[in-house]
């Protein structure tokens, strides 16, 4: 007579199968079984907070990847001085772009070609609300690519600051002790000025030299009417001299005139 089953190991083996199952699913269902990714890294001296493992990587807002992780590297200086800085790792899927001509099939070339191109990463808001970054990537070819060999094992993708962490390192640079002294020095300078005794005396005399151009020009304006006026009179008369000159010019001629006709009859 056979010994019945063991209940134990018919539950291991339907945990097992279950088990299975759920791998088969998530492996299979998902697709990474049967695609090509390429492993990249990138290499960030600022902080990273909000980027979290899987989320995504982009190219202008298409998805290209994912983050599979992020490390803390520590690097002591010649003069002993700690540097932190922070590697992500990527996982890329070439599958996710479209190549409608190509010469070169190997993805890890490509992408070697695309860095030599201008292919930089950055950090980017995914969503304002939930504070939560993704890496984007992009052509950025003016900006000079710097490796720092963050894992060998890696594809390297230079990294370039944000627009707001320019700002934030140009802020940091200026001389602000500097600046503020220079305000505080011109605007004492001002001060002294402005209580100098000359400013009262100098306002003085202003206000007495408009009080004086404004007598100027009440008496220059009480003076026009009667030049008018004789201005008008002697356009008159030189007016009626002249009728007068024209008259006696028309006299002379007429004797002349005369003169001439008697001239002629005597001759």
């Amino acid at each position: 007579m056979s010994k019945p089953a063991s209940k134990t190991v018919i539950g291991c083996f339907v945990l097992g199968a279950i088990a299975l199952i759920v791998i088969a699913v998530v492996v299979l269902g998902s697709g990474k079984f049967f695609k090509k990714s390429v492993g990249a890294v990138c290499l960030f001296e600022g902080s990273v907070g909000g980027l979290n493992i899987g989320a995504p990587v982009v190219f202008r807002g298409v998805k290209v990847g994912s983050v599979t992780g992020v490390k803390l590297q520590a690097f002591r200086e010649a003069k002993r001085e700690v540097e932190f800085k922070i590697p992500v790792f990527l996982e890329l899927e070439p599958e996710s772009v479209e190549v409608v001509k190509d010469t070169h099939r190997e993805p890890e070339k490509n992408l070697k070609r695309l860095i030599e191109l201008g292919l930089r990463a950055k950090l980017e808001t995914q969503s304002l609300v939930t504070g939560q970054r993704q890496i984007a990537l992009d052509f950025e070819p003016d900006k000079p690519a710097k490796f720092v060999a963050a894992d060998p094992g890696y594809t390297e993708i230079p990294t370039i600051p944000t627009p707001m962490e320019e700002f934030v390192k140009k802020v940091q640079n200026l001389p602000i002790d500097e600046i503020f002294e220079k305000l505080r020095s011109t605007l004492a300078e001002i001060e002294k000025v402005v209580k100098s005794p000359e400013i009262p005396k100098t306002l003085q005399s202003v206000s007495e030299a408009a009080g004086e151009a404004k007598t100027l020009v009440a008496n220059i304006n009480s003076q026009v009417p009667p030049l008018a006026s004789n201005a008008n009179e002697a356009i008159k008369n030189i007016q009626g001299l002249a009728k007068n000159v024209d008259q006696q010019v028309s006299t002379v001629t007429s004797d002349l005139r005369n003169a001439v006709q008697e001239i002629q009859a005597l001759v």
